[in-house]
């Protein structure tokens, strides 16, 4: 587990919860230390209300075993993980959770129940993941997407995890995201299709079919991160040394990015999966307390947002 070297951009945004009610999420199988710690955790911090979904007796001694008090909180029994997993899309499918957050059971067995197609929780959109970074040497929170979900995304899932990501950070009050959409390089070229991607979907956030944000690519990392070397090769951009969002080609290079960030530069980095009906906590083993913490409230935020829009529909 990489040591927590937080700079307090997390706490910026965990103050930006003080003024909303706890979300009710649907906790599958939190049958570990780390997981059943990190909901109450979110709990005893005002995010969450927690619905706890799994073998209720197995709960109840972790819970025993950490000396915690989960008195309050109602456990959904459930003979095993996929069964958690199972129960808890339900729970939100019936309206009685707006987050999902998943406990120590598999990813995969968690992401099956949410995609199904007759009793998930699929829209529209494709299912993204993204990380909410916390990087010592950068000047704000910054979300890497998706370097977990989606292996080889074609351009429409691209479109997709741009509006998820966009949508998320408006949620989190950035008022009109800045979107980097990175490559090996910042010239468009046959020979790299990340790159006519990238000036594709730029064009489509022109023409208005990505809204809300302000895209650039393709861009290098260096210059979507540097100003100074975005000025050296000429490019002028008013997204790169700036970016809230950085967009991967594909899943390999985001994750080879992200736990560059977090071994190398000490970044935390939180964990939410977006365009599903709800977010959807994803935490690790190896996730700090301060980190868990932070998935929380990123997806405690955004399903706010998402309940303010829903009552404006109305």
């Amino acid at each position: 587990m990489t040591e927590s070297h937080g700079t307090g951009k997390y706490e910026r945004v965990l103050a930006r919860c003080k003024d909303i009610l706890p979300i009710t999420a649907a906790v599958a199988h939190p049958c570990d230390d780390a997981s059943l710690g990190a909901v109450i955790s979110a709990a005893r911090a005002g995010v969450v209300q927690p619905i706890l979904v799994g073998p209720a007796d197995r709960i109840r001694r972790v819970a025993k075993d950490l000396r915690l008090d989960i008195d309050a909180f109602p456990i959904e029994d459930a003979a095993h993980s996929q069964a958690s997993a199972a129960r808890a899309v339900e729970l939100v499918r019936q309206g009685r959770a707006e987050v999902l957050m998943k406990g120590s059971l598999h990813t995969d067995e968690l992401m099956s129940e949410v995609v199904r197609k007759d009793t998930g929780l699929r829209t529209s959109r494709r299912v993204s993941h993204a990380f909410v970074m916390d990087v010592p040497t950068y000047h704000k929170v910054l979300t890497i997407t998706d370097a977990a979900v989606n292996i080889f995304p074609t351009l429409d899932d691209k479109r997709d995890i741009i509006q998820n990501a966009i949508d998320f950070m408006r949620a989190l009050g950035v008022e009109r995201p800045k979107v980097a959409i990175l490559s090996a390089v910042e010239t468009v070229t046959s020979k790299i299709p990340s790159t006519i991607d990238a000036a594709a979907l730029c064009k489509m956030a022109d023409r208005g079919q990505i809204e809300g944000g302000l895209l650039d690519g393709p861009l290098a990392f260096d210059n979507a991160i540097s100003a100074e070397a975005a000025r050296t090769k000429n490019i002028v951009s008013p997204v790169a040394g700036d970016p809230d969002v950085l967009v991967v080609p594909d899943l390999e290079a985001g994750n080879i990015l992200v736990k560059n960030l977090n071994f190398l530069s000490r970044a935390d980095a939180a964990g939410i999966v977006l365009g599903a009906r709800v977010p959807i906590i994803l935490t690790s083993r190896a996730d700090s307390e301060r980190t868990r913490l932070a998935s929380c409230v990123v997806a405690a935020l955004y399903a706010h947002a998402r309940r303010l829009r829903a009552a404006v529909a109305a």
